[in-house]
């Protein structure tokens, strides 16, 4: 299977009208979200009005800027004036970017949210476009299925005049645009903080019972392609110690390298996923303490590979 490729869709409605909300969020679908920035100054805005455009916007929105050295405080700012359910948060700059940094901003956040009411709980990345009725339709998707605890639409990448999907697994939702029902967020207890967060919190939902899912019929742009700041191979280590920390079975990973050389940036990309998990393996990296959910996760993997019923359909 390759990368699914569009053409890039026509530009979002001029930012500078009012939102086109129609819906009364005080009524239904309530949802506040967190969106962590570092230096976004070229995407931040197109994300701010996608949101402001939302036919059911949030009851709250607190946008975290996690040591920006560029512009990106200062539009926020701006937002956040006009606009009294934004709020933003100012982090110090640490000198360099963490690849754990974003979901630390988020959790930082979280305890600051003063509405108690919502529904869902949404983790947005500020370098996002989407469709006015992204979230409408996507509490729809939980509507129609109670059990779904984590979802999201499908993201796609930038490259060049076109937009590329990358393949994840079906239960995989991106951690650039997660949605959490309210119950399933509770039920987690919190976040891992650091590599592999994104996929720990829905192993963890589908052991407790819950579903995960991203919805194909649902698109967001990433204009800033996952691991930018990182480049291709860096991007690509980071995902193989992220499979390692996770406690991968090895049979499942070795056959991930394989299917993945076809994925772009095509053999760079296994190569680096493999060389990650492999200096873990050479270092000796702890794994994530809940054994529990390491083995979940292998059992899930081996049923997977014998054609059986599981996380993976």
């Amino acid at each position: 299977m390759q990368a699914d490729e569009l053409s890039i869709p026509p530009k979002l409605p001029d930012s500078r009208r009012e939102s086109c909300s129609s819906v009364d969020v005080a009524s239904t679908n309530k949802y506040s979200v967190i969106t962590p920035v570092r230096d976004e100054e070229q995407y931040v805005t197109a994300t701010i009005e996608a949101v402001l455009y939302q036919t059911i916007r949030p009851i709250e929105w607190i946008i975290v800027d996690d040591g920006s050295t560029d512009s990106t405080s200062s539009v926020i700012r701006r937002y956040a004036q006009e606009h009294p359910w934004i709020r933003t948060l100012h982090r110090k700059n640490r000198g360099y970017r963490s690849t754990g940094g974003g979901v630390e901003a988020f959790l930082d956040a979280y305890p600051l949210l003063q509405r108690q009411d919502w529904d869902y709980l949404v983790n947005l990345d500020g370098d996002l476009t989407f469709a006015p009725d992204y979230f409408e339709r996507c509490f729809q998707h939980f509507r129609n299925a109670p059990r779904l605890g984590i979802g999201g639409g499908k993201v796609y990448r930038k490259i060049g005049n076109r937009l590329r999907w990358e393949r994840n697994p079906s239960f995989h939702v991106r951690g650039a645009t997660k949605i959490y029902r309210r119950e399933c967020w509770e039920s987690l207890g919190g976040l891992f903080c650091g590599l592999a967060w994104d996929t720990l919190d829905e192993l963890k939902a589908n052991q407790l019972g819950w579903t995960t899912r991203t919805f194909p019929d649902l698109m967001l742009v990433h204009n800033r392609a996952t691991g930018a700041a990182w480049g291709s191979w860096g991007n690509a280590v980071n995902d193989g110690e992220a499979d390692y920390i996770v406690g991968y079975h090895p049979l499942f990973f070795f056959l991930k390298c394989i299917r993945n050389i076809c994925d772009f940036p095509f053999v760079l990309r296994s190569l680096g996923v493999a060389y990650g998990f492999l200096r873990c393996v050479m270092r000796h990296t702890p794994l994530i303490g809940d054994q529990a959910l390491r083995s979940y996760l292998r059992k899930q993997q081996l049923r997977r590979l014998l054609g059986m019923s599981s996380i993976w359909k």
